[in-house]
């Protein structure tokens, strides 16, 4: 009398190869390793993109530091200090008067 496991491998022969014993542990080795274990390839897949938006992040702020840098830069003189107050903050001298001229391309509507 043959084993009934005998008769369906017998039957399909991809069968008889996934029941060898190392076929099974290489299988259960590809699980643990892509989800299971500490350093898997989704904790792997994570941390790269959590590394690329850093660096990207990174990468933002340096070049906002080397825009600032260039600011102070320029705030040195005299002169460029009063241009900026004049442009940004509307600042004028005692016997001066401002016009501020608006078209109307230039102004957010809401």
């Amino acid at each position: 009398m043959k084993n009934p496991l005998k008769k369906i491998t017998d039957k399909h022969p991809l069968l008889k190869f996934l029941s060898n014993k190392y076929v099974i542990v290489l299988v259960f080795f590809i699980v643990w390793m892509f989800f299971l274990d500490t350093y898997s390839y989704l904790e792997h897949r994570f941390l790269d993109k959590e590394i690329d938006e850093l660096q990207t992040n990174k990468e933002y702020y340096q070049n906002e530091i080397n825009k600032d840098k260039n600011s102070i830069r320029t705030l040195k003189n005299q002169h460029q200090i009063e241009k900026y107050a004049r442009e940004k903050y509307y600042m004028k001298k005692d016997n001066e008067d401002i016009y501020i001229i608006e078209y109307e391309g230039d102004t957010l509507e809401k």
